[in-house]
């Protein structure tokens, strides 16, 4: 393991339907009952960072900023223009970046915490 993201939640289930259903991150595990923390990773199979989302009986005490953000980098501009596709079928709109540089080379959405993810146009 190189890199885990790790971020509490009140939106454990919206955060899986996020990220695994619509992005298409793999669920590399699950946890429940750990010193009050139920938890998921997830990630690509294979790779060396995932990220894990947990809830428990205590609520977030964060607060998002539109330049907190996740950034995803599909290999192919067919893969971008398919998770593109995707994000409209499951009626989640892009949102307009802070950083003027992600409305040139990528696309910004906000996931179920109102944190900022951006899926980058692959350079060629």
């Amino acid at each position: 393991m190189k890199m885990r993201v790790a971020r509490h939640t009140a939106n454990l289930q919206p955060l899986i339907h996020f990220y695994h259903h619509v992005l298409g991150l793999e669920i590399l595990g699950r946890f429940d009952g750990h010193d009050g923390y139920d938890g998921i990773f997830l990630g690509l199979a294979n790779n060396n960072w995932h990220l894990e989302f947990t809830v428990s009986d205590n609520l977030p005490q964060h607060q998002p900023d539109e330049d907190d953000l996740l950034v995803f980098y599909p290999e192919t501009e067919q893969a971008y223009n398919e998770l593109k596709t995707k994000f409209a079928q499951h009626n989640i709109s892009p949102v307009r970046a802070k950083n003027s540089y992600w409305n040139s080379n990528g696309v910004t959405y906000t996931d179920p915490d109102g944190y900022r993810m951006v899926i980058a146009r692959p350079q060629e």
